[in-house]
């Protein structure tokens, strides 16, 4: 493996195509395209990038102690075999159909569309700021340990287990399908709308009209804001909530069980069968 310790790189592709192994140590990208495009068997260590587009079409790479500045935008798409660990990452538009990627104590501060059409993602010990539309189209995702702020987040995601997260986040988990979140705050309002197989498990919610237009929605010991009003509205659902929800809609099946519920609509806009059960306990 070749190996290059604190030099300096700009311009259009300085590192283009090497794929018989290359590490980088203390290594510096400034302006310029494509970097590090078509490589294979990449170890980056302690590197600063700066330019647009250093990976592109890489196979198995490693990342640690780095850092992208927002110059470095778009800096990983169309790769496979990624993993990265205690890195900074100021590029916006990271993470673009990419298969097997592997976060481990980094943060994301620009992260607005990332992660993009990606499958086979780990996330650990991670955060993400300014993160609209993040997760886009993603599949297979297991997180553990995580922090989001921004909205339009896990739209149209496909297989997911999230635990331990704090997701500052409206329109989250649109359209999604076989989602299962373990011990997280969720807090935004239309949470979830025209999700399938949704299952919340201990978690807490927050933000106006929670949880309408599902299908097979399952809580389980979960617990709501005040903001949390009109919940439920036209989704099949089987809930366990402890404590008080400020008001239930239009539930179309199943069963609600609360600790107390200030308000239930049951008007003549429900759906059918319009046979859920509702209970205080």
């Amino acid at each position: 493996m070749e190996t290059i310790i604190n030099q300096y790189f700009e311009g259009e592709r300085p590192l283009y195509c090497r794929r018989d192994g290359l590490r980088l140590e203390g290594v510096k990208i400034g302006p310029g395209e494509s970097s590090l495009k078509e490589c294979a068997d990449i170890e980056a260590v302690n590197c600063e990038f700066a330019g647009k587009y250093p990976f592109w079409e890489c196979d198995g790479f490693t990342i640690k102690n780095c850092v992208f500045r927002e110059g470095a935008r778009a800096a990983l798409w169309y790769t496979r075999g990624c993993k990265m660990s205690d890195t900074l990452v100021e590029a916006p538009k990271m993470f673009r159909r990419i298969s097997d990627v592997y976060l481990e104590n980094v943060r994301m501060p620009m992260a607005q569309e990332t992660f993009w059409d990606c499958r086979d993602i780990k996330l650990r010990n991670v955060y993400t700021a300014d993160a609209n539309y993040i997760f886009m189209h993603c599949e297979n995702v297991d997180i553990d340990g995580y922090e989001l702020h921004g909205n339009y987040s896990f739209q149209y995601v496909k297989n997911a287990v999230i635990r331990n997260a704090n997701l500052q986040t409206k329109d989250a988990f649109w359209e999604s399908e076989n989602i299962t979140v373990y011990d997280s705050v969720i807090n935004g309002e239309f949470l979830a709308w025209y999700s399938k197989n949704l299952r919340l498990v201990r978690c807490h919610i927050g933000g106006t009209q929670p949880l309408c237009y599902c299908e097979n929605l399952v809580l389980e010991d979960c617990t709501f804001e005040p903001d949390a009003d009109l919940a439920f509205e036209y989704s099949s659902v089987k809930a366990t909530v402890k404590g008080h929800i400020v008001s239930v809609k239009n539930p179309r099946s199943g069963f609600i069980k609360a600790g107390s519920i200030g308000e239930v609509i049951l008007d003549k806009n429900i759906k059918a069968p319009g046979d859920c059960k509702i209970t205080v306990e």
